[in-house]
């Protein structure tokens, strides 16, 4: 035990060695004046100058957020896996990813009101004033629809349904209006964004007239392609239904598709992406037969286990596995059980697969280095997570966004303000877009709403538009700081933006108004949300059940209350009131005496 201690600890002291060795290239920070912790706002306000203390372990110059530090970014694609560091880093949910794409290729948002010609602009603007006009219910907006003077195009269709993704119902409606208009005919883009939306909201049958409406027939040609059904695909994986998700990769055949290995990586990769992973492993060792084992098909389970369940142990019986049967490992695989030790926090295990990559001359690619810089900064070896960085450079890879975001999310979870900041200015420095994740990282440090709205508003400026994410985290904090009128706020703001409202926000906002004692607004929300279609959470239905119960009970007592009321006040009326003996006798007592009293033989008698 103590000669594997002595090996473990010399190989954690080599690799930090050779780590440091190679030292980034920048200024050294100098010491400057530095703010208390509670003052975090003014790091968010262009207006302060207040310097702080930077610590020595970074090399960068400290500035504060202001108008000199935004640059236009330039924005440098990466070329990471759709499942990875970044995906366990962000705070993102299940995205529309066949529609709709908030995130550019480096993960920064773009507006989605930022839209190319003005008379477009205003079309969509005329519709979701139709679709989101409060009363007016399916038959009205269906009414308006047809006599409004828009001109249906693919662009409008697209747009439009991207901002009413969460309501399929007025989404379908505008989808068949949009159909039927002259000089228009529907394309592939337009029928996979609606049926994302159906599928989304489990109205498969519905999607499934849709693709049959699809193939055309005698009427025109077929439209359906393989990545219409990867969107079903995708759809049952998300609801773990595994077998109708099998059986749309059978459909393949009956729509004249050849099947090949690339297309059954595509259903393990859906099916790992919303934690089928199990079943994914299961399918993938049940067709060996038909798709021969190879390294990338292992990396989908392995990546599923490692980064999408963070099971180290699954994850080390994957890789075992892969070596039992003659599968190599490459880059990718050991980007992904490195992001797993380096989720787990088992530093040593990230830093002993790294240098055996060094050692099998495997050259660590940039998710291979963001795992280990954010295992670093995890561990508290912030110096050490910094010079890697400069590593990276020295082997010609570009750190990204993901690589800043590794450093600035432990920093900022450790409440380690300064340094968290130093890096984002370095980020900005080197043209890189913040991402989503870098400013979720920061809101949840921030300890009030003045701080809140001021790095909302320069996280636009930035060029990173909030997500339903955002909001969602936010609502949140607001309801527990029990500032209910910016919780509204938010929720309008979230329209205003073209995100709608989904239905785990309605499920925050309803706890959250719950919980406020705001009963009569969260039922409302509630009711809005069924009409929608959203299924509400057991707990918040159980919770509102039980109030609406409560509230009845409360509601007939009172009643039989005044009935009763009602009813002594009747029978008052009609008895004469018959005094108490007690009450005789006092008003006796309280009488003058008008009697004369008589006394014979000794006895008093009353005349």
């Amino acid at each position: 035990m103590m000669i594997r201690t002595r090996s473990n600890s010399s190989v954690l002291s080599a690799v930090l060695l050779h780590i440091s060795h190679y030292p980034l290239a920048a200024n050294r920070c100098h010491i400057v004046k530095h703010p208390l912790m509670n003052e975090v706002f003014n790091l968010f306000n262009p207006l302060k100058s207040d310097n702080f203390l930077a610590t020595p372990n970074f090399g960068f110059s400290v500035r504060p957020f202001s108008a000199s530090s935004s640059t236009t970014s330039s924005v440098v694609p990466t070329d990471s896996p759709a499942l990875g560091l970044e995906e366990a880093l962000s705070d993102d949910g299940d995205e529309d990813d066949d529609h709709v794409k908030n995130k550019d290729k480096n993960g920064s948002c773009y507006s989605q009101s930022h839209l190319r010609n003005d008379g477009l602009a205003q079309d969509i603007k005329t519709i979701l004033g139709i679709m989101h006009e409060v009363g007016s219910g399916l038959s009205g907006i269906k009414r308006k629809l047809e006599n409004c003077c828009v001109k249906v195009s693919s662009e409008l269709v697209v747009e439009i349904l991207s901002r009413t993704r969460n309501d399929w119902e007025a989404a379908f409606t505008f989808f068949l209006w949009a159909g039927k208009q002259p000089g228009y005919a529907h394309s592939v883009r337009e029928y996979h964004s609606m049926i994302s939306i159906l599928g989304k909201m489990r109205k498969f049958d519905t999607a499934w007239n849709l693709i049959e409406e699809m193939r055309g027939g005698k009427t025109g040609p077929c439209l359906v392609t393989p990545q219409t059904l990867l969107i079903m695909i995708r759809r049952y994986c998300v609801v773990h239904d595994v077998a109708r998700a099998i059986n749309t990769f059978y459909a393949y055949k009956r729509f004249n598709f050849q099947v090949g290995l690339e297309d059954f990586q595509g259903l393990l990769s859906a099916l790992c992406r919303y934690k089928n992973v199990q079943d994914a492993e299961q399918l993938l060792f049940c067709n060996k037969t038909v798709f021969p084992f190879e390294t990338k098909s292992f990396n989908i389970i392995l990546n599923g286990w490692c980064n999408l369940i963070v099971s180290t142990h699954n994850a080390e019986r994957i890789w075992q596995e892969m070596s039992k049967r003659g599968i190599q490992h490459d880059v990718v695989s050991y980007a992904s059980i490195i992001s797993c030790y380096s989720k787990s926090s088992q530093l040593y295990k990230v830093l002993r697969l790294f240098d055996e990559m060094n050692k099998k001359k495997i050259t660590p690619d940039r998710k291979v280095y963001n795992a280990v810089i954010f295992a670093l900064a995890k561990g508290g070896l912030v110096k050490e997570a910094v010079n890697l960085i400069g590593k990276m450079e020295d082997n010609n890879v570009n750190p990204d966004g993901v690589t800043y975001n590794s450093l600035i999310k432990p920093l900022c979870k450790s409440c380690k303000v300064d340094e968290a900041k130093e890096v984002f200015d370095e980020m900005l420095r080197r043209r890189l877009s913040p991402t989503v994740p870098t400013f979720h990282a920061f809101f949840r440090m921030l300890r009030s709403k003045e701080e809140v709205f001021e790095l909302l508003e320069r996280m636009r400026k930035l060029g990173c538009y909030p997500i339903t994410e955002t909001y969602i985290m936010l609502i949140r904090k607001f309801c527990r700081w029990r500032q209910l009128d910016d919780v509204f706020k938010l929720w309008d703001a979230m329209r205003e933006d073209g995100i709608s409202h989904d239905r785990s926000s309605y499920i925050v906002l309803i706890h959250g108004l719950f919980l406020n004692g705001k009963l009569q607004d969260a039922y409302k929300y509630y009711e809005e949300m069924q009409e929608k279609g959203f299924l509400p959470e057991l707990k918040t239905e159980q919770m509102l059940q039980a109030w609406v119960s409560g509230k009845q009970a409360t509601v007939d007592q009172m009643k039989d209350f005044e009935q009763y009321q009602l009813e002594q006040d009747t029978l008052k009326k009609k008895i004469k009131a018959v005094p108490r003996k007690f009450d005789r006798e006092k008003s006796f007592l309280s009488e003058p005496e008008t009697r004369r009293v008589t006394r014979e033989r000794g006895f008093s008698f009353w005349e």
